[in-house]
């Protein structure tokens, strides 16, 4: 059978994407086919796509996706011809339907909308594995997190209420700001008119956070450093400004004894119990209502590169989707 897909030839801006009709065969052993009703955007696709990441070309971009299963191949246990299901990290979702292998399939549950798995689920075990086991938050401290406004960024502002922690956030805008704070953060630090800094030091009386979460890499590498207190810890988890600057240890010692890390949820979901544990809490906080997604626009999936331009642009707010 035929599907409508999006691939790119060679990296560089948004307009190397293209849609093609692509061959789908029946699935293969251990395979899932699924047809797809919504697909999550995420900067790993615009990295990807942009060159800051290798690919094998021509490359199919999209990690995160949601939809019902039409076929099964050999061998597969544990899933039905019929089942809502969704999955995070496995390239290739910019498609009306596709191939993906069984075990990194999970089932969504009752009171949880596909489109709602599709927002979430990558964004959702991002936040959790870097919260509760990368850096597990301890309630009453104090927690800084960059892009709050962004799909990721209002999960953890949530997640991290939930924790007792007292999250600050950093957006760009005061309408960025205020979505934060409507979504968890104690304060929402806008980066385009104040010093973060200062107003970090200021909100925690001098001491510095005790952990950062950093998405934006290369200009805010100095800032983060800046902004944690003795012994704190500096989660690296994206670049959307660049690569970090090499990380020295004897600058980590005298800035009072830091540790850096640069995690991924790749690692972190690469056995199945690790997937289930993280997919299960996710779709946990979603159906109990204790965490609420944010899907601030949709495209179809014609529209990929006005969805990418949008995301690089920073006009979108909350998670996005393309709607096969």
């Amino acid at each position: 059978m035929k599907t409508k897909a999006v691939h790119f030839e060679k990296q560089g801006d948004p307009s190397v994407l293209k849609m093609i009709e692509a061959d789908l065969p029946d699935p293969g052993e251990g395979e899932a086919q699924i047809r797809q009703s919504a697909i999550g955007i995420n900067f790993m696709d615009v990295y990807q796509r942009g060159g800051q990441y290798d690919v094998a070309l021509p490359f199919r971009p999209g990690l995160e996706g949601a939809g019902v299963v039409e076929k099964l191949g050999a061998g597969v246990d544990g899933l039905a011809v019929g089942d809502r299901v969704a999955y995070a990290g496995v390239p290739g979702g910019y498609a009306e339907a596709r191939n993906i292998p069984a075990a990194r399939l999970v089932k969504i549950p009752d009171g949880v909308s596909d489109e709602q798995a599709a927002a979430a689920i990558m964004k959702g075990m991002t936040v959790e594995y870097l919260m509760e086991r990368a850096y597990p938050v301890k309630a009453g401290e104090w927690v800084l997190f960059y892009a709050a406004a962004g799909g990721v960024g209002l999960i953890a502002g949530q997640w991290g209420k939930l924790l007792g922690a007292r999250m600050i956030g950093i957006a760009g805008g005061a309408d960025k700001c205020q979505l934060a704070l409507d979504n968890g953060y104690e304060a929402a630090l806008d980066r385009r008119t104040e010093n973060i800094v200062e107003r970090v030091k200021e909100l925690t009386g001098g001491a510095g956070v005790a952990v950062a979460y950093d998405s934006i890499g290369k200009e805010t590498y100095e800032q983060t450093l800046d902004c944690l207190a003795p012994r704190g810890f500096f989660m690296s988890f994206g670049t959307t400004s660049g690569p970090v600057p090499p990380v020295y240890a004897k600058e980590l010692q005298n800035r009072g004894s830091l540790y850096f890390s640069r995690p991924t949820l790749a690692t972190y979901t690469a056995a199945r119990a690790g997937l289930e544990h993280s997919a299960s809490r996710v779709f946990d906080m979603i159906a109990s209502g204790k965490v609420k997604i944010e899907i601030g626009q949709t495209y179809a999936l014609d529209d990929v590169v006005q969805a990418h331009l949008d995301l690089e642009a920073g006009k979108t707010k909350g998670s996005s989707l393309l709607i096969p």
